[in-house]
This record gives structure tokens, C-alpha cells and sequence, in this order.
């Protein structure tokens, strides 16, 4: 019953889901949309026009109006299926009157006005839904039209060529910036102490700062090498299978307790008082210069550790560890470098930019080549699969940094700053990047194997594999934010993915996918369900043969998953109609190729409907002799008397010619044949036989066993035992123990079993000797007798010099 009940609760789930999907998936459909204030937007649509021909909007200002358009593009969106349940309803009862009327087969009258009244209606209902298509059309090209504009600025500003840094007559603006940066900090901070409203808040804040600089002063000093020594401790010295797990958490500390010190320290900073717009630009940059050092200490630590399960990307660990966390202080210097000189007014000129940017561009290239040229592995003979294409991947990596290196300085040099700042500092971030997933792989690999108790096997199964791929498919949002890409750019992306794409009047979105999915997979369940009930609860209460509750299951089995993928394609809104051409032209195809897959198809359901064999059956087919272990809708698992399985396709069962010693009953004939030696009394021999032939327990009485004397062979008189067995599965054995019964009572009886023989005559043994016989000599000829006139009469002219021939 509890089965019964969990079935039918499956079913009413399987059949409630499709409404719920639609509910859920398309909740607009299900409630009246709003017609959107069209005055309000065409002003908004006449402004964004203006500021476009204007070109005078900054970046930041074209980027709020593209918000507000988005914002009314996803209101006209949800206006264009207003009145879609009236316009479908009108829709059907137009189809109701039957085809459009033509010159030779007009409507009646009462139909043509009725056919009116209704085209009408539907042209009313369908007008704020064109509406909202038209304004949706222009809001699409606006965004268009802004984001071409942001892009040629980006450009425009990315190939700026500026004074070239190396030029000497440069440097001096380069030094005035910094020259006047000092004096600006020097300036805010003497400013700040002569206020007496400050020295009061740093008076009565000087608590606080001095709590604030002894947490940072342990968090940062302290803190790193005590979560390193902790992980080094745990990876070492305590033999668990989780210990990787634990080290991994522990050593996140390594970055989040120094940077969390420093923000311990901006706030010691900033309670003092003391900061200015540019001293406090630099302020706000520590966490961030932080968090990157930091950060790098621990993803270096990480990959190139040689401790630990996992091997290091590189036999020289500890040099690219070093470079890594140099690649980190560098990295830190330039957010600094970008503070500094943010707040500078009037903005500094080209050839100051360029003589600041310049240097640290250089200095990163360098330790990036030399990190690239770590990162490419040496080719190794006998790496194979997995290893080998990590070592292409490594090698790929190692290679674009090392070019990126090059490059990069030198386009810094001729004077492209930016263009080289664009390059340089995304290739360290995507760097950092590709290492965090390497790092958040290795982490849910190792819970994978503590999880399922796969231990060090585990990290070459498919899971960690998918999980790994599943990382480096969602931080790809992440790589094009590091390399330019604007988060206009990823919303407008996932806008056009959630829209999904339009096969003939069927709209494939993630939305209708996941639908499609869920009331498949639900479907999918309820099928094995019900399998599983019939299986074990239902059938084997019925008097059908184990072949016919096999085919029964099947049966269910198959259209049960045919009826979730309709039921899923139609719940998921996918109109199959529009694919009918196409899949009926890929059908002609598809069958070509697969018409033996079809064949076996069709033969596995005769089978499973005629069972001409079933399971247990001890079946010869094709040469292949063995018991049948399984029949599925493509082939039939025999397994022979060798134990070995031999897999036959439901074709050759169908179309072949198959013995089945098993189908209607066990019973089958045994013959032995029996050879005794000439002379042997025949009558004592069959009664021998006979009289073995019925002490056996599986030889049936009814019929009897009879011994036949069949032959006078070469050898041997001949006879054959024949028997019907009860269990023809025991043939072998029952045939074993007659035989040697056999043998014991001939051997009692003095019975000779006989063997052939054969006598050999060599015809020259003298060649195999190496000695010649002597030739014989012949016997003298007998005298002729003679006519009168002396002839000879016998016709035999003998000739003294010829040889008699040997005998």
C-alpha cells in the first residue's frame, strides 16, 4: 500500500507539474500587465536622441540614461502580451469559422459579419501590444546606439598614443607630479594639525586608534605565518583523509587576517582626523593594495607547494613563489600609483601619465616572463591523457603570458600607455583567476572523495572533471570584467540568453529548457516507480511467466519515458509543429544511419511480445551455446558455459535459426556412445549399459533409457546409451558419472575398450640407413624352345646385357 501510495502521489505531481512550471516560469502571463505611460516614454526617448547627437555626455552619464532605457525596454516588453488571453481566445474562434473566404468560395452572411465583428475585436486587442513592439524596437536601438558609443570611446581612449616615457624631455613633467603630489600631502596633513576641531577628535579618539593599531599591528605582522605554520602543520603532521580540506580553510587565513588588519588600520587612520582628499585616496587603496598581496602570497603558497597531496605546477616551486608574490607587491604599487594621481587637479598631462604608468608596466613584464617560462611544463615521454593535457593547457597558459610580457613593455615604450596597461594588468588578474579555480577545484575534489569515500582514486573520476569545467564556466562572467568588459555588457548578454531564440514561432529560452527538464526528469521517476511497483508488488501476485512480467515492466518502461518527453515538450511550451519538417527530413537521414538499430529495435519487441526465448532459457544461436541472462530492446545477454558473456543482437534472434533446449520444459535426450573390443559379447555389453543407464536419478522412466547396437565399426562394436534427462541443465554431469561407471564395471567385467592401430611399412628403409642393398642377382633364363629351323618360339629375345629388374 505504501508503494501504491507513493505512486499515485508521483502521478498526480507528474501530471499538477506542468501547470506550475507555466505559473512559475511566465508569472506575467498569469497576471493583467499594465499598459506602460507612452508620453512619459517618448520624452525620454527624445532625450536619449539629443544627448547621442549632442556627444558631449560622459561615459558615466551614458551609462545612468542606458539604465533608464533598460528599465523602460523591460516594461515594453511585458506590454506586448497585453490582451494575450482575449487575442487567443479570438484567435480560435476565427479558426472556428473555417478558412479564410476567396472569390470562388465566399462565406455566407451571417458568417462574413460574424467573421467581421471578430477581426475587429482582435484588431483592437492587438493594438497596445503593437504599441509596446514599436517603442520596444526603438528602446532596442537606443541601448545600441549607447553602447557603440561607450565602445568607440573605449577604443579611441585604448590606442591613444601619448609622449613616449623613454624619451628623457618627459621625465621632468613626471617628477613635477610627484614633486606636487608630496607637497599636497605635506600641505593636508599640516593643515589638519593646525585645526583644533582635529586635534580635539584625535584627542578623544586616541582610545580607539591605539586599540585599532594593536589589532592591525598582531593581524598583520602575526597573523600570516601563524595560519601558514598551521597549515604546513596540518598537511604534515596529522594523518587524516580530510586534512586537506582542513589545511585549505586554515589557509585562508593567510590573506583574510592580514587584510582584515589593515582595515583595523584605515580605521585607526581615519579616526584620527588627520587625512585630505588625496591623503585619504591613498587611505582607502590600503585594503585594496592588501587584499592583492595578500592574495597572491596564498594562491602561490597554494600552487606551487611542494608538501601536500598535489603535485606543484612547476619542478621550480620556490622561484615562482617568489615571483608570484614580487607579481603581488607590484601589483599593490600600481593601486597606490592610481590613487595618487586620481585626485590630481588640473589632470595630469599625457607625458605625466606616461611616465608614471611606464616603470611598473616594465617591472611586472619582467617577473611575468620569467613566471611564463616557469608555468610551461618540459615535454615528457609516456604523459598520457589527463596529464598530458593538463601539460598543453600549463603550456598554453605559459606561452600567452611570456608573449603578453613581451609585448606589453613594448607598446608602454612607444607610447601606447594605456593599451599596454590594458594588457599587462588583466593577463596578472586572470592569472590570479585561473588559479582560484585551480585551487576551488582541488578543494571540492577532495570533499568529492571524503564525501563518497573515494580516496586518492577519486581525483581522477568524472566528477572533479565536471566540477572543474562547471568552475571555469561561471568565471567567465569574471574574466570579462578583468578584461574591460562592462557589467551593461553581461546584463545585456543575460538579457539575450534569458530570451532565449526563436525557431519558427517556438521561443527556445532557459526558462522553457528548465521546464522542459524538470517535468521530464519527474516523469522519468514516476516511470521507475511504477516499474519497480510492478516488479516487486503487483506482477508477482499474477500467474505470468517470468518472460511476460519482463516484457510488461519493459513495456511501461519505454512508453512511459515517450509520454514524459511529450509530456515534457508541451508543458514546456515548445510548438512541435514548427519542427515537424525539419525532424521529418532528418528522420530520412537518421534512418539510413541507424536502420541496424532499428532493426534490433523492432526484434527486441517481438521478443519481448512473442518470447520465444526468456530469461533462464539455455539458448544456441550464431555458434554460441549458453543460458539467456537479459533481453533488451537492442541485443540479448547470453552468458556461456565458460562464464563469459556474449553479447547477441534481437536481429539474428528474430531472422536466425536459434535452438532453445529450454523453452516448453527441461527435459532433453542424452546420447553416449560406447566402442568395445571385437569378440565381446554384445548381449552382456547392452545389459551392462542398460542396467547403468537406470541407476541414474535424473534418466526419466517414462520413456525409458534404451541401448542400441548400431555399427560394426573399423575398431570396435558400437553402441549408444540414450536417456531423456528431467534437467537438461545437468546433461554434462549425468554424461560424466555414466562414463565413469562405465569404465569401473568394464574394467570388472574384463571388457576391453579398444584404440585403433595401425602397422607401418617403410618401403626403402636403406634411404633412411644411408647404406645401398646389394642388388640381387637375377636367375638365369630358361632355354627357349625352338622350332625346327632353330626360331625361337616363346617371343621372348633375351639380351645378355640387360639387367633383371628387382623383385
Amino acid at each position: 500500500m505504501q508503494v501504491l501510495r507513493l505512486l499515485l502521489l508521483a502521478i498526480g505531481l507528474f501530471v499538477a507539474t506542468p501547470a506550475l512550471v507555466t505559473h512559475y516560469v511566465t508569472p506575467a502571463a498569469a497576471q493583467e500587465v499594465q499598459a506602460p505611460d507612452y508620453n512619459e516614454w517618448e520624452k525620454q526617448a527624445k532625450t536619449a536622441e539629443q544627448t547621442l547627437a549632442d556627444d558631449r555626455a560622459s561615459n558615466t552619464a551614458l551609462e545612468q540614461l542606458r539604465a533608464d532605457i533598460v528599465e523602460w525596454r523591460t516594461m515594453l516588453t511585458a506590454a506586448q502580451s497585453i490582451n494575450a488571453a482575449q487575442i487567443e481566445t479570438l484567435k480560435n474562434q476565427i479558426a472556428a469559422l473555417g478558412p479564410a473566404p476567396t472569390e470562388e468560395s465566399p462565406d455566407a452572411p451571417e458568417i462574413a459579419k460574424r467573421r467581421a465583428e471578430l477581426n475587429d475585436q482582435l484588431a483592437k486587442l492587438q493594438a497596445p501590444g503593437l504599441t509596446a513592439v514599436e517603442a520596444h524596437s526603438r528602446a532596442e536601438g537606443l541601448i545600441r546606439q549607447i553602447d557603440a558609443r561607450i565602445r568607440a570611446r573605449q577604443a579611441t581612449e585604448l590606442l591613444r598614443l601619448s609622449p613616449s616615457p623613454a624619451n628623457p624631455a618627459n621625465w621632468p613633467a613626471g617628477w613635477a607630479v610627484l614633486q606636487q603630489g608630496m607637497k599636497t600631502l605635506s600641505a593636508e596633513t599640516t593643515e589638519a594639525w593646525s585645526n583644533p576641531t582635529r586635534r580635539s577628535e584625535l584627542k578623544n579618539n586616541l582610545p580607539a586608534i591605539v586599540f585599532y593599531l594593536l589589532v592591525a599591528a598582531v593581524l598583520v605582522l602575526r597573523g600570516p605565518g601563524f595560519m601558514e605554520r598551521m597549515t604546513t602543520r596540518l598537511l604534515t603532521g596529522v594523518s587524516m583523509r580530510a586534512r586537506n580540506i582542513a589545511a585549505a580553510l586554515v589557509s585562508l587565513g593567510q590573506f583574510v587576517v592580514p587584510v582584515l588588519g589593515t582595515v583595523f588600520l584605515v580605521l585607526a587612520i581615519k579616526a584620527s582626523g588627520m587625512t585630505g582628499i588625496r591623503s585619504g585616496a591613498l587611505v582607502n587603496a590600503l585594503p585594496g593594495a592588501a587584499f592583492v598581496f595578500f592574495f597572491a602570497r596564498w594562491i602561490a603558497s597554494w600552487l606551487f607547494r611542494i608538501e601536500g597531496s598535489y603535485a606543484p605546477l612547476t619542478e621550480r616551486a620556490s622561484e615562482a613563489r617568489f615571483h608570484s608574490n614580487l607579481i603581488g607587491l607590484v601589483m599593490a604599487a600600481e593601486i597606490f600609483r592610481t590613487a595618487f594621481i586620481t585626485e590630481v587637479r588640473p589632470p595630469l598631462s599625457m607625458a605625466a601619465q606616461a611616465v608614471w604608468a611606464a616603470p611598473l608596466v616594465c617591472i611586472v613584464a619582467v617577473l611575468l616572463f620569467r613566471l611564463g617560462m616557469l608555468l610551461r611544463p618540459r615535454p615528457s615521454e609516456g604523459a598520457g591523457g589527463a596529464k598530458e593535457f593538463r601539460n598543453t593547457i600549463m603550456r598554453l597558459i605559459g606561452t600567452a603570458t611570456v608573449v603578453v610580457s613581451v609585448v606589453a613593455p613594448l607598446l608602454a615604450v612607444v607610447g601606447y600607455v594605456a593599451a599596454a596597461n590594458a594588457l599587462i594588468w588583466p593577463t596578472v588578474g586572470s592569472l590570479g583567476l585561473i588559479g582560484l579555480i585551480l585551487l576551488l577545484q582541488r578543494f571540492s575534489t577532495d570533499i568529492y572523495a571524503l564525501a563518497f569515500r573515494k580516496g586518492e582514486d577519486g581525483r581522477e573520476a568524472l566528477a572533479p572533471v565536471l566540477i572543474g569545467f562547471l568552475l571555469t564556466l561561471l568565471a567567465v562572467p569574471l574574466f570579462a570584467l578583468i578584461w574591460g568588459a562592462r557589467t551593461a555588457d553581461l546584463s545585456e548578454t543575460w538579457t539575450r540568453f534569458s530570451e532565449g531564440v526563436s525557431i519558427g514561432e517556438t521561443r527556445i529560452s532557459p526558462a522553457a529548457i528548465l521546464a522542459l527538464i524538470v517535468i521530464f526528469i519527474l516523469g522519468y521517476a514516476v516511470t521507475r516507480l511504477a516499474q519497480s511497483a510492478l516488479r516487486s508488488t503487483i506482477l508477482p501476485r499474477t500467474d505470468l511467466e517470468k518472460g511476460v512480467q519482463n516484457a510488461i515492466v519493459s513495456g511501461v518502461g519505454y512508453v512511459g519515458i515517450f509520454l514524459a518527453a511529450i509530456v515534457a515538450i508541451t508543458g514546456a511550451g515548445i510548438d512541435m509543429s514548427s519542427l515537424a519538417i525539419v525532424a521529418g527530413a532528418l528522420s530520412v537521414g537518421i534512418g539510413f544511419g541507424l536502420q541496424n538499430i532499428v532493426s534490433n529495435f523492432v526484434s527486441g519487441i517481438i521478443l519481448l511480445i512473442e518470447r520465444p526465448i526468456s530469461e533462464g532459457d539455455m539458448i544456441e544461436v550464431n555458434g554460441q551455446f549458453g543460458t539467456v541472462r537479459g533481453i533488451s530492446v537492442r541485443s540479448t545477454w547470453i552468458e556461456t558455459f565458460d562464464r563469459t558473456d556474449v553479447i547477441v543482437p534481437n536481429a539474428d534472434l528474430v531472422s536466425g535459426v536459434v535452438t532453445n533446449l529450454t523453452r516448453t520444459n527441461l527435459t532433453g535426450r542424452l546420447i553416449i556412445p560406447v566402442g568395445v573390443a571385437y569378440g565381446t559379447d554384445t548381449r552382456k555389453v547392452q545389459a551392462i549399459l542398460m542396467e547403468i543407464a537406470e541407476a541414474q536419478p535424473l534418466v526419466m522412466v517414462d520413456p525409458a533409457p534404451s541401448v542400441q547396437f548400431v555399427a560394426f565399426g573399423a575398431d570396435s562394436l558400437n553402441f549408444e546409451i540414450r536417456a531423456i534427462l528431467s534437467d537438461v541443465n545437468f546433461k554434462l554431469d549425468v554424461q560424466t558419472e555414466i562414463l565413469h561407471q562405465i569404465n569401473e564395471r568394464f574394467i570388472a567385467e574384463g571388457i576391453e575398450i579398444p584404440f585403433a592401430q595401425r602397422d607401418l611399412w617403410i618401403r626403402n628403409p636403406e634411404d633412411l640407413t644411408g647404406r645401398k642393398r646389394a642388388r640381387p642377382k637375377p636367375p638365369a633364363a630358361p632355354e627357349p624352345s625352338r622350332d625346327h629351323d632353330g626360331s625361337d618360339l616363346s617371343g621372348v629375345h633375351n639380351d645378355p646385357d640387360a639387367e633383371g629388374d628387382d623383385a
